[in-house]
């Protein structure tokens, strides 16, 4: 392993709300990623063995990578609803999938805490392509901005 990166972020909302907008690939696209991307293609297939595919579009506010493409494929190895999702996964910068690759596994875990929800992301990187450093040097600010999005999307929806 080369990296593993923990998150602990309380989100305003029930617990069954916050596994909606983990698993709704509608919903997905609304808050996934860090700031400053799109999210032009979602899929969840969810069962255990089944796909996980979303792709980050960088926008405006990232200068030069604007209309870069970071497709991420990954396959579900746990789900217990509205409390743990699990998923190995591989995420690359499209056109440049064997120098970008970083295989990763990713866990998620909701827990209640007096009608809000602690979630708990554990994140560890397996192995890189050579020039995914940068990718996974950002990954804990990117995690941050994620749940930040997701806070803000689920507080918006009351």
């Amino acid at each position: 392993m080369e990296k593993e990166i923990t998150m602990v972020r309380v989100v305003e909302a029930p617990r069954e709300r916050v596994w909606q907008a983990w698993t709704d690939p509608q919903e997905l696209m609304r808050w996934w990623g860090p700031n400053s991307v799109t999210i032009p293609e979602c899929e969840v297939e969810l069962k255990v063995g089944g796909r996980f595919y979303i792709v980050m579009e960088a926008g405006e506010a990232m200068g030069s990578y604007k209309g870069t493409k970071w497709p991420m494929e990954a396959t579900f190895t746990t789900i217990e609803p509205n409390e743990k999702l699990a998923y190995t996964a591989q995420a690359w910068t499209e056109g440049q999938k064997e120098e970008t690759l970083i295989d990763q596994t990713t866990e998620v875990m909701l827990t209640d805490k007096d009608g809000k929800t602690e979630v708990k992301i554990i994140a560890a990187v397996l192995k890189t392509g050579p020039k995914a450093g940068m990718a996974v040097e950002g990954m804990q600010a990117g995690f941050t901005q994620q749940l930040e999005k997701l806070n803000d999307f689920l507080s918006a929806k009351k």
